[in-house]
């Protein structure tokens, strides 16, 4: 009798395992495209692959193309792994950003790849939009070919500051100094949006360089979607919850290695910031006093 007992007991408990597992599967992130998101914009130029797992963007003479996430969301991570469009890309713009989709008062949060004569290095644009303003645009050259590979893009927002990442590497770091009158965005829940687009008359050098559409069409590819945040509509106190793995200490500011990272792009990889353009802002901006 204690044998089956035991044997029913090691069985019960295999099952609850099974099942535990079963629905963490289920959940698991990355997600697929269709879970979180919709296309916005010419479906005939997005492509799904492998099973949804992966995508491909078009930009061609007739259209560009979109896509959203289906929900909005107030602080969290979201990260994709994008590879970019290979060769002769000038006068295209890849994005990928988050926007409040409000029309007086946008916080948007902005990665824009911007498209290169074949040999030159990939620039990738980086902007924050806080309260209605934005304008605090600042570029850097990535360091590696984007359109050889995936490279994992992320975008990481809190109470304390938003992370620009390219392969955990930070890029920009946009920290709340609310208490010195900038503002920050932390009212406004936000979609995730990407587009492929043509934008020769300011991507490419200030729009020196024009799109050759002998080339086309153009092709970018997303895969490993990732999105961790409180959503909205959703339970109100979880934007404010202090236990959000998001809010923890580690990720209140960068660590050491992640600091000594951000030093490297900044004085090796930066090629525009806002904050040092005495042509735009003679007075330097209030955040850029304040550190950001």
């Amino acid at each position: 009798m204690t044998h089956l007992l035991t044997m029913f007991f090691n069985i019960s408990v295999l099952f609850l395992v099974l099942i535990v597992t079963m629905s963490l599967v289920a959940d698991a992130r990355p997600a697929t495209f269709l879970q979180d998101f919709r296309i916005t914009w010419s479906d005939s130029h997005i492509r799904q692959l492998d099973g949804g797992r992966a995508i491909q963007l078009v930009l061609d003479q007739n259209s560009g193309c979109g896509f959203a996430s289906k929900s909005q969301y107030l602080f969290g991570r979201v990260s994709m792994k994008i590879k970019l469009i290979p060769g002769d890309s000038a006068g295209t713009v890849t994005a990928f950003y988050m926007n409040s989709d409000t029309d007086q008062v946008r916080d948007e949060l902005d990665f824009e790849f911007l498209g290169n004569r074949t040999g030159q290095p990939y620039s990738v644009q980086t902007n924050v939009y806080a309260h209605g303003k934005g304008d605090r645009e600042q570029r850097v050259n990535l360091w590696f070919d984007p359109a050889a590979d995936y490279h994992t893009y992320s975008i990481l927002w809190n109470h304390h500051h938003v992370v620009f990442s390219v392969d955990e590497v930070p890029i920009r770091v946009y920290k709340n100094n609310e208490g010195r009158g900038v503002p920050f965005p932390k009212f406004q829940p936000m979609g995730v949006y990407s587009t492929l687009w043509e934008a020769d008359d300011w991507a490419t050098r200030g729009g020196l360089e024009k799109i050759d559409w002998s080339k086309a069409p153009f092709y970018a590819y997303y895969k490993d979607f990732d999105i961790e945040g409180c959503q909205v509509p959703g339970p109100k106190t979880c934007a404010s919850n202090p236990s959000n793995w998001w809010e923890g200490a580690s990720y209140q500011q960068l660590d050491p290695v992640a600091a000594r990272r951000y030093r490297w792009v900044r004085m090796n990889h930066m090629v525009y910031d806002y904050c040092t353009d005495k042509s735009r802002y003679p007075v330097t901006p209030p955040e850029c006093v304040a550190g950001i």
